[in-house]
């Protein structure tokens, strides 16, 4: 049975945050709001916890194109290759926001995601996502629960949330009526910024 937990954006309960993040750091799983659809995320340096989600998702850890929910820019020199003033201007414009950018891997991936090229970062504009990461000190690794074959309210109404994953995730936070639109992702491995997918971030930041 997972707890369920209700967290409130516009000032999210520090020991209820304190909860979450224990789940984390003992390798849990969780469903949390973001700025756009509701994720199902875990810690990422807990390589059991990363494999829990890739078997739910029914991919190979490897294959997996899980992005990284990072509390803020300071986060990313772990995880990517030196970006140019551009790529920064941009990531800096629009986030905290709903993008997930596409960014050179560095060769300080976590095991399972050495041999990556390329990572996606998320920053949502979430105060209860990025609070969970700041008090883990570190991304987390995230990926929708939603569904296009789906009933909607199956990944934007929390109690229906739990009621679908009670059995296979640790803990779901109830931080209100989640999005049904994904985020905006954004190639900017290469030299040319490429739109991977058109979501709820806006397309003006360039």
């Amino acid at each position: 049975m997972a707890e369920f937990v209700r967290i409130y954006e516009e000032n999210p309960n520090p020991k209820e945050i304190d909860k979450v993040v224990t789940v984390l750091k003992n390798g849990g799983l969780i469903i949390y709001p973001t700025d756009t659809v509701y994720g199902l995320g875990c810690d990422i340096t807990n390589l059991k916890a990363l494999e829990r989600v890739a078997r739910i998702k029914q991919i190979s850890l490897e294959k997996s194109n899980f992005s990284f929910v990072c509390h803020d820019l300071s986060n990313l020199s772990d995880y990517v290759k030196q970006i140019n003033t551009t790529t920064f201007k941009i990531l800096k414009r629009a986030l905290p926001g709903p993008y997930t950018f596409i960014l050179p891997g560095s060769k300080s991936l976590p095991n399972p995601f050495k041999k990556k090229k390329t990572v996606g970062i998320r920053i949502p504009n979430n105060n209860i996502a990025l609070d969970i990461v700041k008090k883990l000190g570190n991304p987390i690794i995230s990926t929708s629960i939603r569904d296009d074959d789906e009933i909607i309210e199956y990944t934007t109404d929390p109690e229906l949330i739990l009621e679908k994953w009670d059995n296979l995730v640790d803990l779901v936070i109830d931080g209100g009526y989640g999005d049904n639109e994904p985020s905006t992702v954004i190639d900017l491995s290469e030299e040319e910024p490429v739109i991977v997918r058109e979501g709820k971030g806006s397309l003006e930041i360039f």
